[in-house]
């Protein structure tokens, strides 16, 4: 019998907190595979592949390569194994060209000075090797976000990694980038090399992976052959019951205009601008999508709208509201808008508050809530209590803070808070990255509830299958400008959108101007 290449046996962590993170897991892949590890919200994958690169310590088990026990206290002594990670946020220099990010503290030297030309034929060698072309000479931040991602990729192999870990690598592609990776890590299974592909894309695992190894509540539910195991199969080990995502969505009927963008410029000196001349309108009952590789402008163009960044040119208004130079919070309550963001940590909670203060931070006005600017604490744990249920947010209890919980606990807080409250216009950059099947598909439901009420939806999702199935019309956005405009998502196919996105195709001015809906 062959042995493993990793082997963890008996996997306990536990944070000081006391929330057990893992429980007695056994986990091990063999050379030559592409291994998932798959489960829900705080399931416990993450960690354990944290502790396998290093970034966390194991409290209790013991780890096999190739057999003999090791242990792995940092990321460096994981990389000596021949361990990579690839994570989900690329850790490159932007300002740096791909030869200067693959060699990073590990530089080929001439004398006391750095050897680049051998760094830039050490980067060819590689690129050659694995049959992954790149220009040695490109600076990382011009690279689309496909090649930011081969660039890692790269630099892991050039390390030595016969191992390698990837955090939800198809998060921020697009179709067409996404076949292009899976045709990589076929290449690097031939070569030899494992893959560990954390992902929650059940379809996507069943298309590239020989292997699946599902956790549940810090434990593992066991290891399967992908071809010997359905979708549904998969959904149910999960989150213990049968999850469809084929959800009722009744047909749109838009009415009044309630957010108005107008020949909207940001970005003035950052070398080029992030949104460029961008119209459109989003009405009451209509939920409009933003596509598009992420770093297009979508996120600032959000932020832009929720007064996070300052506009150069152009006008928003929201309802009768002239936004363009309000405050946050005035867009926030004058203007009856819920914004919830894409980075949770820095601009959706306060991480050091508890849950109960982030989830009623906006409604301490609410006379259910306050009388005479006196809180009731009464109601506010009610409150709070209610809105944890309902949004299965897992926690000890209202009173634990924030930064205890887990990125998708974190996000159902920030998504419980913004949309409990009756809104005009609703924002919601990534809905539901980093959560888990179930908790998505209640997020889903949520917005369709409220369109159906006649809320103004604008969402960006780098998930190209929730954004069509989110959106009732869709812009595609490319280099800060509107690349595309789809009234109706009727026969439109991811492939089409990818076109769009990766600046392939681009509709005409006319076809571009429907966005702006004249009322």
């Amino acid at each position: 019998m062959q042995t493993p290449a990793i082997e963890m046996k008996g996997i306990t962590k536990i944070y000081p907190n006391g929330v057990v993170a893992n429980k007695d897991v056994d986990f091990s892949v063999d050379y030559g595979e592409i291994h998932a590890v798959m489960g829900e919200n705080g399931a416990g994958k993450s960690t354990l592949m944290k502790m396998l690169f290093g970034l966390e310590k194991i409290d209790k088990g013991e780890v096999l390569f190739e057999g003999r026990p090791v242990r792995i206290n940092s990321p460096a002594e994981a990389i000596n194994l021949k361990i990579g990670m690839v994570h989900q946020e690329f850790m490159l220099v932007p300002s740096l060209t791909v030869s200067e990010n693959m060699m990073l503290r590990e530089e080929p030297k001439k004398g006391i000075f750095i050897n680049r030309a051998k760094a830039v034929e050490e980067t060819r060698r590689i690129a050659r090797m694995y049959q992954l072309p790149i220009d040695p000479d490109t600076r990382v931040e011009d690279l689309p976000v496909g090649m930011k991602q081969r660039v890692e990729i790269l630099k892991a192999l050039y390390r030595g990694a016969r191992i390698l870990i990837l955090d939800e690598p198809t998060a921020v592609l697009t179709p067409q980038e996404t076949e292009e990776l899976f045709r990589q890590l076929i290449l690097l299974k031939e070569h030899g090399h494992t893959v560990i592909f954390i992902s929650h894309k059940i379809r996507e695992v069943k298309q590239i992976c020989d292997r699946i190894t599902i956790m549940k509540n810090g434990q593992s539910m066991g290891v399967y052959d992908v071809k010997d195991i359905t979708e549904s199969d998969i959904s149910r080990l999960m989150v213990g019951r049968e999850v469809k995502m084929d959800l009722e969505k009744k047909q749109a009927r838009p009415r009044d205009v309630v957010l108005r963008v107008e020949h909207l410029y940001h970005g003035y000196g950052e070398g080029k601008l992030k949104v460029n001349d961008v119209s459109f309108t989003v009405r009451s009952g209509e939920i409009l999508g933003i596509a598009g590789v992420e770093g297009n402008g979508q996120r600032e163009l959000l932020e832009c709208i929720t007064g996070l960044r300052p506009i150069q040119r152009g006008k928003i208004r929201i309802k009768r509201h002239d936004v363009s130079g309000m405050s946050i919070r005035n867009i926030r309550d004058i203007a009856k808008t819920a914004y919830i963001p894409q980075d949770r940590l820095l601009f959706g909670v306060a991480s050091e508050a508890t849950i109960k203060e982030n989830l009623l931070a906006n409604r301490l006005s609410d006379p259910e809530i306050s009388k005479a600017g006196i809180v009731k604490e009464k109601q506010l744990t009610r409150k709070s209590r209610e809105l944890i249920r309902e949004f299965t947010v897992k926690c000890d209890s209202e009173k634990q803070t924030v930064d205890m919980l887990s990125g998708g606990n974190i996000q159902k807080v920030v998504v419980a808070r913004e949309l409990s409250m009756p809104r005009d216009l609703i924002v919601i950059d990534q809905p539901s990255r980093g959560i888990d099947i179930g908790a998505t598909k209640f997020i889903h439901e949520k917005i369709f509830e409220l369109r159906d009420r006649d809320a103004a939806i604008l969402i960006s999702s780098a998930d190209l299958a929730e954004i069509m199935e989110l959106s009732d019309s869709l812009i595609v956005m490319y280099e800060g400008e509107i690349a595309a405009y789809f009234k109706s998502l009727q026969g439109i196919t991811e492939e089409t959108l990818g076109e769009y996105m990766l600046g392939i195709k681009k509709q005409t001015p006319e076809e571009i101007k429907e966005a702006f809906y004249e009322q």
